[in-house]
């Protein structure tokens, strides 16, 4: 079990670097479903077969099903592929390229150490138990979880919207000598 542990955790790793550096959106979504069942194999084997199922059916299934939508959505056009590429620059990687060598440093020292890093066992982890831990000590996390989830929907909601269509709208209502509904003209 620790080898598809460390195999699953290798390919989520992999996998979500590629979400992050890759510009074609769709391709990006592709990438965040492997990573997402890489994550759901890994809780399978830490003894989590309910949270391994919930992962594929919850976001590897429903939730990228919204993605697609909202990427459906986003009428994606050459302007806004030119503006991600510009976001891949390398000197936007550089933070995140040092905290990546220091975690990959402390991974390194903790399996030459041996033994340091705990051991990957399957014992069976029961639902009742996630949620009285997630909803007990972790409340605060979760609540905040979900914050960040709202904030997320509110950013490509807003990213989604097309103002040269309700500047058109004001533009023919003007034209026609009534007023627009969503504002003054």
């Amino acid at each position: 079990m620790e080898i598809a542990f460390y195999l699953a955790a290798i390919v989520a790793v992999a996998a979500t670097a590629r979400v992050i550096s890759c510009a074609n959106a769709v391709h990006a979504l592709l990438y965040l479903i492997v990573s997402l069942l890489s994550v759901a194999i890994v809780f399978y084997t830490l003894g989590a077969p309910f949270a391994a199922a919930l992962e594929v059916i919850v976001y590897a299934g429903a939730i990228m099903v919204l993605f697609v939508f909202v990427i459906m959505m986003l009428n994606l056009n050459q302007e806004t592929v030119a503006r991600e590429r510009s976001w891949l620059a390398p000197r936007v990687w550089i933070g995140p390229g040092v905290l990546g060598v220091v975690l990959i440093g402390v991974l390194a020292v903790a399996l030459a150490s041996g033994g340091s890093m705990g051991n990957v066992d399957s014992t069976p982890l029961m639902a009742e138990r996630i949620g009285m831990t997630m909803f007990g000590p972790y409340v605060l996390i979760v609540e905040l979880a979900a914050f960040v989830l709202l904030g997320a929907l509110v950013v490509a909601a807003h990213l989604g919207r097309d103002d040269r269509d309700v500047a058109e709208e004001k533009r023919v209502a003007a034209a026609r000598g009534r007023r627009h509904p969503g504002g003054e003209q």
